[in-house]
């Protein structure tokens, strides 16, 4: 797939990574949990990744139609009276003080629609595809947007049935996500093309398929379908859902090292860390003494050395940071995923008060971009750290272990060259956190005179968050090892656990070997596992 880079062969942000964080890339996994209830106000990261990623069946809460039903007739008094409104009997952008005929008002509709699809590149996973429709489904659910009620039901069925529109990668500024969104539209109407059972078909046909009829738009409704920010939202939120995993991975992967390294743990000491209580320290503190728990590493007479490197030394300041970072983003996404982000918004009339529609900011992201370049840069210090404990493993006046993690010593290469496999990944890594929402690019002339990156945030995240996820491999491999030399009589139940993983599936290094599948195993098979990581969850949940 590519990126936000010119040269297609040079991209970073690829289509293996992306999809990555899809279970059946292009298609829907099998439901095997409950159904998403939405109703506007309470769907969280956990939701969407639940929908985007397990097919979680979709469904409407009670009060929700007839909450759209109060705010259409907003929409349809507005219309009757022919009072200028933006994008509903005006036009949109800088052409918004042109007054629209009133029989053109629904053909408006259906022009706001094709005239917007114009995002370029290959398609979106479908798991991402999924997590935006899921993010407006529940934005529209909220009220606010003065939609067809009829409309959002056919969203709905959308997700269930599984037809997936080809939404193309690059296209939104973060001013809304109009160009990427009116592809979902254009499928709406029976028009465009969409994904359905590893399919593509025309829109028409996929619906048709489905058992779907499209949509008959009328005013305002175009306009709807494109607005807000869904993509920045829904694939935020898988984002950020997959980045507090990593962390964790990240965690009891420092835990391995620590054991390889007989590593000590007074710096994990609560009394030590309430001196200086920077945000997010004490919780991963917390969770390496869990992981570590079991095993003889907790106690610091067992440690190799008085002080060691910064890069084990000052884990959990580092993993602490991420930590906060990901509290900072969950907080500026919340409002995005429950709230209503269109332009204007429908007020419906209240104890006696007439309805009215009024113009709006809520479409626009920059506390949501700022969050995500924050975890960006946070996820680029995990990554740093990684690659050093990784490397410090390899030197033997440091761990006290066989040169380069080699028993034949230095005369074999060992784990030497996976060190620049590391150092490359952290280089994509540390590449792809510059900031996106320091960036912002311009649209209509006088009017759409800011933007805000916020989804080419959240794609950029997507990938860092899959090589960071193999660079932690390339740590846990000669972790792996650094555990088999040093031998530690007891190993703690997190390290126990993955030492365990990881030797079912690569044996140890004796003589010297290709090792770039062994992380790739690592990679997929383990810190991928659903298995692994729930095994993980529960030994730092059981400490908190």
């Amino acid at each position: 797939m590519t990126g936000p880079y010119p040269a297609k062969s040079e991209a970073l942000i690829e289509p293996a990574l992306e999809s990555a964080l899809e279970p059946v890339p292009g298609s829907v996994p099998r439901p095997a949990l409950g159904p998403v209830i939405v109703d506007g106000r309470s769907l969280s990261c956990a939701d969407v990744a639940a929908v985007a990623q397990r097919g979680a069946r979709v469904v409407l809460a009670d009060e929700v139609l007839p909450r759209l039903a109060r705010e259409r007739a907003v929409v349809d008094d507005v219309v009757d009276r022919q009072v200028p409104t933006y994008g509903l009997t005006t036009g949109l952008g800088s052409r918004s003080s042109y007054a629209l005929p009133r029989d053109e008002l629904a053909r408006f509709s259906v022009r706001t629609v094709r005239g917007r699809a114009n995002a370029v590149g290959d398609p979106l996973p479908a798991s991402v595809v999924r997590a935006a429709l899921i993010a407006r489904v529940n934005g529209l659910a909220g009220g606010g947007s003065g939609i067809s009620p009829r409309i959002l039901p056919l969203l709905v069925g959308l997700l269930n049935s599984g037809v997936h529109p080809l939404v193309p990668e690059v296209g939104s500024i973060g001013a809304s996500d109009l160009c990427q969104m009116a592809h979902v539209g254009l499928v709406v109407i029976g028009e465009g093309r969409a994904e359905l059972s590893g399919e593509v078909l025309d829109g028409a046909g996929a619906l048709r398929r489905a058992g779907l009829a499209p949509a008959e738009l009328g005013p305002k409704d175009g306009h709807v379908l494109c607005s807000a920010s869904p993509l920045a939202a829904g694939h935020g939120a898988l984002a950020l859902h997959e980045a507090a995993t990593v962390l964790l991975l990240a965690q009891a992967v420092t835990a391995l090292t620590f054991e390889g390294f007989r590593a000590n743990t007074s710096p994990l000491d609560a009394r030590v860390l309430g001196l200086r209580p920077a945000p997010g320290q004490s919780r991963a503190a917390e969770q390496l003494l869990a992981l570590l728990a079991g095993g003889d590493l907790t106690d610091p007479k067992h440690a190799r050395r008085v002080q060691d490197p910064i890069s084990l030394r000052c884990t959990a300041q580092v993993h602490g940071a991420l930590h906060a970072a990901l509290d900072f983003a969950g907080a500026a996404l919340d409002p995005e995923l429950n709230g209503c982000g269109d332009n204007p918004v429908v007020l419906p009339a209240t104890d006696g008060v007439p309805g009215e529609i009024l113009s709006s900011g809520n479409f626009h992201t920059p506390a949501l971009a700022l969050a995500l370049d924050t975890v960006a840069l946070a996820v680029t210090q995990t990554a740093a750290v990684s690659a050093e404990r990784m490397r410090r493993l390899l030197n033997p006046a440091l761990s006290g272990l066989p040169a380069n993690l080699s028993p034949h010593g230095p005369e074999r290469s060992g784990f030497a060259p996976l060190a620049k496999t590391a150092q490359a990944l952290v280089a994509e890594i540390r590449l792809l956190s510059a900031p996106v929402s320091t960036d912002p690019r311009h649209g209509a002339d006088g009017v759409e005179d800011d933007s805000t990156n916020a989804s080419l945030g959240a794609r950029r995240l997507s990938t860092m968050l899959v090589r960071l996820r193999q660079l932690l491999a390339v740590e846990a491999v000669a972790a792996a090892q650094a555990v088999d030399l040093a031998a530690p009589p007891a190993l703690g139940r997190g390290p126990a656990l993955l030492h365990r993983a990881i030797r079912e599936l690569v044996p140890p290094l004796d003589e010297d070997r290709p090792c770039g599948v062994d992380v790739d195993r690592v990679t997929d098979d383990i810190l991928g596992s659903d298995e692994v990581r729930n095994a993980l969850r529960a030994l730092t949940e059981e400490a908190s």
